[in-house]
């Protein structure tokens, strides 16, 4: 996920695609933990998009 595209969505959507990838997330390790793991790299790419995401949201806080 890009940042410009995280840019234009609103605060709500914003919080409902990190609960969305935290969950992925959390299936992909159970997966890994029982070694049905198909693509390791997915995990860290979920890690990064939720960064982004976070970061998006403190810097609308600092904003506003």
């Amino acid at each position: 996920m890009k940042t410009n595209e995280i840019r234009k969505l609103s605060t709500e959507e914003i919080n409902k695609k990190i609960a969305e990838l935290k969950e992925e997330l959390f299936n992909l390790r159970m997966k890994q933990a029982t070694g049905n793991l198909e693509n390791p790299a997915r995990i860290r790419e979920l890690r990064k998009n939720v960064a982004r995401l976070k970061t998006i949201l403190r810097e609308r806080e600092i904003e506003g």
